[in-house]
């Protein structure tokens, strides 16, 4: 098998710099090495585009992961936080929710779901200007204590010392602190006042906006464990399959390339026209390149590969690292197929020859050859070799004897 590999390998190389069997010039293969770059990224380019054309399972769940968020929360808070949660930053979007998500399908396949498109209009219903001003004068009187909290941490700083100083006996009119300790917890005391009662108008605004009765219907959506399951159930469907459909939709971009690169190589290479078989050789090789790695990828990551995954991870628990054996004997099973194919089918020997030996041309080069030349004039290719049964010549790598009928089973090696 390795030297079947290090024999592909030597043919791949030297078709890919040599016209009519003549080495390139370095200018020349500097030339189509450039070329080879610029196409290349190009390819790599349009999977990109391609594989974002089917929205993905964010664009088109996209309150998922927000009400997954206040599905798992236990905080008290929770009703409030996902109502204030991007309730200021409508001020300055006239663009609803509700449209914020429509526009992911927009120019793309697939749609958004239902379900998401009805929690954005319920969500929206709490955007109005008074909602905004409640969450607005929380913000600020959050912002208020958030001062108050630091100055007093400054003033406890300055009593602590201003206490080890009474007690140090030093006298007042020497002391580094500007505030007497007096002075300073009276505004201690002050200070705390104010923030109980902000953090009781803030409780208040809080239980305000959470009353009211959008907000109610928006809560009690989202509280609907029927509505969530389903939404659940179908992310996850459109997870799983999110990599094949973007391995189907690259495979669609790729496949009518590169059968084009291959029956442009195969006509130039009967016809002898040299330089676009070497240009369509590179473009077949460039185009094979980023499908075998969309392929690995999607092994990796796609369905194929996740229900795998799922088998290993129900039998064997945490012992995940065998998942590592499956890609040491599966992707080199995949590159082996490949190479087999390319083998047997693409660049099969007898193949090539019957059809050179039906166009007059050399069963080596291709080259245009006058019937019964032993030697091609061009490689200096012997063409013949001697039928193992009636020992006449027969041509090298055709099935039977053209004399006899005799299979050959030497393959005219």
């Amino acid at each position: 098998m390795i030297r079947r590999i290090r024999r592909f390998l030597n043919q791949l190389f030297n078709k890919s710099r040599k016209i009519n069997d003549e080495p390139l010039n370095k200018v020349s293969l500097i030339v189509l090495i450039l070329v080879d770059i610029f196409i290349l990224i190009n390819v790599f380019t349009g999977l990109d585009d391609i594989s974002r054309w089917h929205i993905s399972p964010e664009q088109a769940y996209p309150c998922y992961s927000e009400w997954r968020n206040y599905k798992t929360q236990t905080t008290p808070n929770k009703d409030y936080e996902i109502l204030s949660f991007g309730l200021l930053d409508n001020l300055s979007n006239q663009s609803s929710l509700q449209q914020i998500y429509q526009q992911a399908q927009v120019g793309h396949l697939g749609k958004v779901s239902e379900i998401c498109l009805n929690y954005a209009k319920y969500k929206d219903q709490t955007k109005n200007s008074q909602n905004q001003q409640i969450v607005k004068n929380i913000a600020q009187k959050e912002t208020k204590i958030s001062t108050l909290e630091q100055a007093n941490r400054n003033i406890r700083n300055q009593y602590d010392s201003t206490l080890l100083e009474k007690v140090a006996g030093q006298a007042p009119d020497k002391s580094i602190n500007q505030v007497s300790a007096e002075k300073a917890k009276q505004e201690l005391e002050q200070n705390n006042r104010q923030v109980t009662t902000l953090k009781q108008e803030i409780s208040n605004l809080k239980t305000e906006l959470v009353a009211k009765k959008e907000s109610t219907s928006f809560i009690a959506f989202i509280k609907d464990g029927n509505q969530f399951s389903n939404l659940e159930t179908k992310y996850k469907q459109a997870s799983f399959w999110y990599p094949s459909i973007q391995l189907g939709l690259q495979s669609i971009f790729l496949i009518p390339l590169i059968i084009i690169a291959l029956a442009v190589h195969s006509f130039t290479q009967r016809r002898g026209y040299g330089l676009i078989s070497l240009i369509s050789w590179h473009l077949l090789v460039i185009f094979l390149i980023p499908l075998l790695l969309k392929i690995f990828e999607f092994l990796q990551i796609g369905a194929i590969f996740k229900f795998i995954f799922d088998i290993i991870n129900t039998l064997f628990g945490s012992l995940l690292f065998l998942i590592s054996y499956i890609y040491i004997l599966l992707i080199p099973l995949v590159g082996f197929g490949i190479i087999k194919f390319f083998q047997k089918i693409v660049f099969n020997t007898k193949i090539q020859a019957a059809n050179r030996v039906q166009n007059s041309r050399c069963i080596s080069c291709a080259k245009k050859i006058q019937p019964h030349d032993p030697h091609c004039p061009h490689c200096g290719y012997y063409q013949y070799i001697e039928c193992q049964n009636c020992h006449n010549l027969t041509y090298k790598h055709l099935p039977y004897c053209k004399h006899c009928g005799q299979i050959q089973d030497s393959g005219g090696n």
